[in-house]
């Protein structure tokens, strides 16, 4: 049984550890805020882009002439894997779901004879991947000095993709990302970034537009941004799931510290009362023998 000093130690040692929880607690809060408002007013612009994109893909679509990050190589063999995580932990499952739906994707591709690479974007996702598929990671994109990702960070990566595309390094892409649904829900998301695959809501009138200079010339020139609106759009939504999972994650070990300090103290005020009881029977029973 720890003596009253160890025990007083460790409550003191909890306390601090309370302190720091509960600081990261309101620094994630306040910047989920922003995160998700900027999450949300992303998604508008990315839907619209999304259907444009796909009545310019539906017109185009079976041409000779459709550009090759519509139509693909024409092949299946390699595919590419961009998993975007977090450059931080402390924030629950959050970089492990994206990490296992990633993983899980490698080794069906793998199980089907396909040929995989890995692309990383963030620190926790390579360390997370680097045990079991390390060998299949060609590059790393490293944020962890951007204090605020933005649409030209989302462009490198895709600028980054599409040249690895045309080189023949792949043939199809996939960005692995969390979509923030609320803060204690993030949907970990698999999108086919090459060949461009746009997809419009269920019942919605594609709607009818007369195209200048033609259909494939505008989507040359638009799949790219369309590519880097796909990738922003994923890092906006992976910035809100990381402060919810974080924000999450800091309130329940608040709250385990808090349950740890209660039965500490308890713990505590029971051996000083027993230590006290010892030294009044001892003070009795010499009282008693003169």
């Amino acid at each position: 049984m720890p003596n009253l000093k160890d025990l007083k130690t460790r409550i003191d040692s909890v306390k601090s550890t309370r302190k720091i929880t509960k600081a990261m607690q309101m620094v994630a809060a306040a910047k989920l805020r922003r995160a998700q408002e900027a999450a949300e007013a992303g998604r508008p612009y990315a839907d619209r882009m999304n259907a444009v994109m796909a009545n310019l893909a539906g017109a185009s679509a079976g041409s000779d002439s459709a550009p090759k990050l519509l139509a693909g190589s024409g092949d299946d063999q390699v595919h590419l894997l961009v998993v975007a995580t977090a450059e931080r932990g402390l924030c629950g499952g959050f970089n492990s779901s994206i990490a296992k739906l990633a993983r899980a994707k490698a080794e069906e591709l793998q199980a089907a004879g396909k040929t995989v690479k890995i692309l990383t974007v963030g620190k926790k996702g390579r360390e997370q991947l680097q045990r079991d598929l390390g060998d299949l990671m060609i590059d790393h994109i490293d944020l962890s000095e951007v204090k605020k990702v933005g649409y030209a960070n989302a462009s490198d990566i895709a600028t980054d993709v599409i040249a690895r595309f045309n080189a023949g390094e792949f043939d199809v892409a996939t960005i692995f990302y969390n979509k923030f649904q609320s803060v204690m829900s993030q949907i970990p998301t698999a999108l086919q970034l090459i060949p461009a695959s746009f997809e419009t809501e269920e019942g919605a009138d594609a709607p009818l537009y007369d195209y200048e200079p033609g259909e494939e010339e505008i989507l040359a020139d638009l799949l790219p941004r369309a590519l880097s609106t796909q990738v922003f759009t994923a890092l906006l939504e992976n910035g809100a799931s990381e402060q919810g999972a974080r924000m999450s994650a800091m309130d329940n070990a608040t709250r385990n510290a808090g349950d740890m300090i209660d039965k500490l103290t308890i713990e505590f005020n029971r051996s000083r009362q027993a230590a006290i009881t010892n030294e009044l029977i001892e003070i009795i029973s010499g009282a008693e023998a003169l």
